[in-house]
């Protein structure tokens, strides 16, 4: 069994930052991906950014330049610094974890951006 635990959301003005924090706990390897989602109201989810455990990242067209993620292996927790958030990028935010050919998800943490 995997467990992930989200932190850090909350309200912020559009231009702030916020950081999101993800821990994973359980049967984890050493070769996954772990990545952020989003889904905002009446949206689909998508994918925000990922990272593999080798160090390769990715992110969407509409937060790059703008979120960062990174990875404390050690840990197990991924990270997504988000800077000069906009409106639009307000949406529960999930971690989630691949490996093995199987994912799973934390239980999303709120992310309100007020223009």
């Amino acid at each position: 069994q995997v467990q992930l635990v989200e932190s850090g959301g909350g309200l912020v003005q559009a231009g702030g930052s916020l950081r999101l924090s993800c821990a994973a706990s359980g049967s984890i390897f050493s070769i996954n991906v772990m990545a952020w989602y989003r889904q905002a109201p009446g949206k689909q989810r998508e994918m925000v950014a990922a990272a593999t455990s080798g160090g390769t990242t990715n992110y969407a067209d509409s937060v790059k330049g703008r979120f960062t993620i990174n990875r404390d292996n050690a840990k197990n927790t991924v990270y997504l610094q988000m800077n000069s958030l906009k409106p639009e990028d307000t949406a529960v935010y999930y971690c989630n974890l691949q490996q093995f050919r199987r994912e799973y998800w934390g239980q999303g943490t709120q992310v309100t951006v007020s223009s």
